[in-house]
């Protein structure tokens, strides 16, 4: 370890640059999640880390213009152990273990022991307290509010028993129609695909394609091409 890990804390442009690496959404580099002395990490590749510096992932702008110059901020966050360099226990394993050697290397992995700013975790601490104390006082609230809040709670318990509903009713028409037809008809086939709040009641019905449908349509098409094949052939040999 370099002895910057205790003789100083780190500046604040590498911390801004810590944060910048840390979230997918800045840099567009993917951590995966594994498990550090029975804690759980996030950890990256080096190559993958200078990639995303250099070359700029998920269409993100590169940050540095040279490989040498994102390798060196990468050794500063060794040195300062906002991340540490780590051994994988086995190829498919997520046990990992920190590597001796606290030098940057493209073939390497790091986990991550920054853990980003701390303010939204208090900010969210602050809420939880404050929702539980406006909770615990709510008999003292002005009548408008206990009454509106009355209103509330049921329109969102309307809402939830509606969408039970709806899901209770599309999985009897569905079926009845495969009992009746050779296919399943969906209402709102979308309603709990990974979609918009709006695209998931578009369209608003429609009959599920049979599985055999594709491969048949797929394995139809080399037949096609061969009996064309095969008549352009015996047009020539006429």
């Amino acid at each position: 370890m370099s002895a910057n890990a205790t003789a100083e804390p780190p500046s604040k442009e590498l911390l801004e640059f810590a944060d910048y690496l840390y979230k997918p959404a800045k840099s567009g580099l993917r951590a995966r999640e594994g498990v550090l002395n029975g804690r759980r990490v996030q950890f990256f590749k080096g190559k993958s880390a200078l990639n995303a510096l250099t070359k700029g992932e998920d269409g993100k702008t590169a940050k540095f213009a040279s490989r040498e110059e994102a390798i060196e901020w990468i050794q500063e966050l060794l040195d300062f152990q906002l991340v540490v360099r780590c051994d994988k226990e086995g190829e498919a394993s997520r046990q990992m273990r920190i590597n001796p050697v606290q030098s940057f290397e493209e073939e390497t992995y790091y986990a991550w022991l920054y853990e980003g700013s701390q303010l939204m975790i208090i900010l969210g601490g602050i809420g939880v307290v404050a929702v539980v104390l406006a909770g615990v006082m709510f008999p003292l609230w002005p009548a408008i509010l206990r009454n509106g809040t009355w209103y509330l709670s049921m329109l969102a318990l309307g809402l939830l028993g509606l969408l039970f509903a709806t899901a209770i009713v599309r999985l009897i028409v569905y079926v009845i129609t495969v009992l009746v037809a050779p296919q399943g008809l969906w209402i709102f086939p979308n309603l709990f695909e990974d979609v918009g709040f709006f695209e998931s009641f578009v369209p608003f019905h429609e009959w599920e394609q049979p599985k055999s449908a594709q491969p048949a349509a797929a394995s139809a098409a080399p037949a096609v091409a061969d009996d064309a094949t095969a008549a352009t052939s015996e047009k020539k040999v006429n």
